[in-house]
Formats: C-alpha cells, sequence, structure tokens
C-alpha cells in the first residue's frame, strides 16, 4: 500500500459513573474516527456518541462517515462490534454508507456473545440484537506482526484484509486507525468528564 493512503479508524470509550443517574452523560460513549495515512501521519479526527445499551450505534458511526469518510479514505476499520454494552454494530449497512471495504478488529478469543446478549435482554430487545448479531460477517483469526486479531470484513476478501492490517500496523497487534482512534476516543470522554465537573 502507498504511504498516503488512508484509512478511518473508530473506537470508543466508556466509563460508567454509578454516582449518576441513567439519563446522565455517563450513560453516553465516545465514539471516535480518525484518519491515519499507512505511513502513520495522523489527518484527521471526528467526534460521536452513542447510547449505552442502545441501538445507536450504527447511525453514530453514519454520521462519522458523512464528517471523516473523505474521497482519499479507502478503508473503515473498527475496533468493535459491540461497543456500549451490546450497542451492536451492523456492518452490512456500515459498509453500504461507507462504499468501500469495512474491517472489523477484535484482540481477543470469545466464545460467541448470545449467551451474554441472552443475560442482559429479553424480548424485543434481545430478539433485535441477535438478528444485527447473526447477520455479521463470520470472525477470521489473522496473523498481524506476529500477534493474533480477529478480523470480520466486507467489501474485500481475507488476503486484502491481511494486507491492510499489516499495513496500517507498524508494531504489535492494533492497527495505527484504532490505536490513535482509541486515544482519542479516551480524551474526549475525559473532557466530558471535565466540563461536568465545571
Amino acid at each position: 500500500m502507498k504511504p498516503g493512503g488512508r484509512a478511518l479508524g473508530i473506537a470508543e470509550s466508556y466509563r460508567r459513573d454509578h454516582s449518576h443517574d441513567s439519563t446522565s452523560d455517563r450513560d453516553r460513549s465516545t465514539l471516535a474516527g480518525a484518519v491515519v495515512r499507512a505511513d502513520c501521519v495522523v489527518d484527521g479526527l471526528a467526534y460521536e456518541h452513542c447510547r449505552v445499551g442502545g441501538t445507536d450505534a450504527t447511525d453514530s458511526v453514519g454520521s462519522l462517515l458523512e464528517t471523516a469518510c473523505r474521497p482519499d479514505v479507502q478503508y473503515v476499520l473498527l475496533g468493535a462490534i459491540a461497543p456500549a454494552w451490546y450497542n451492536f454494530f451492523d456492518l452490512e449497512r456500515i459498509h453500504e454508507a461507507a462504499a468501500r471495504p469495512v474491517i472489523a478488529v477484535t484482540f481477543e478469543s470469545s466464545s460467541g456473545l448470545e449467551s451474554g446478549l441472552r443475560d442482559a435482554f429479553s424480548g424485543p430487545e434481545l430478539r433485535q440484537r441477535l438478528a444485527v448479531y447473526r447477520r455479521l460477517p463470520a470472525r477470521t483469526e489473522l496473523t498481524v506482526n506476529g500477534e493474533t486479531v480477529y478480523a470480520r470484513y466486507l467489501g474485500c476478501d481475507r488476503d486484502e484484509a491481511v494486507s491492510v492490517l499489516r499495513a496500517f500496523t507498524p508494531d504489535g497487534g492494533r492497527p495505527e486507525p484504532l490505536r490513535v482512534a482509541r486515544l482519542a476516543a479516551r480524551a474526549g470522554d475525559s473532557y466530558v468528564d471535565a466540563v461536568r465537573a465545571e
């Protein structure tokens, strides 16, 4: 990949504040989008929020795409599939909105989320989340810089997904767009805390 190739990484930050009621800002998760070149130059940041335990994460990513997904962005990387306590990303909708390959990357092995979903939700809330979860592409184990990562991808095949992740990962197993997005999300989350403390 050319050094000037770009990817938009999207990651979240959330810390629950039990001292406030369920309508407080602390029941929102901060989503950050970071545009990063393959040579690791950060080229833009954008922010959104989604509701913890809600179903609006996909719409929030759509807003980030409108803000940050410029024509020179070739790939969208997501640092989760179920941020903000099972607020699932609908990868099909995100891929359609992005009109470019989408790769969701996670970093821990898992036996799946259905058991946790059934413990946390019931009725229509459970059925809605299960429907999105079951539509997700298969989870594939990949090796990046000697580390194991797990990816789901749309709009590209396995070889391209591996190539993209390796191109955007100068060290370790976490792609730079996701590393920067996670740092930005944490900074945004801390800013919310500081504003609320004033």
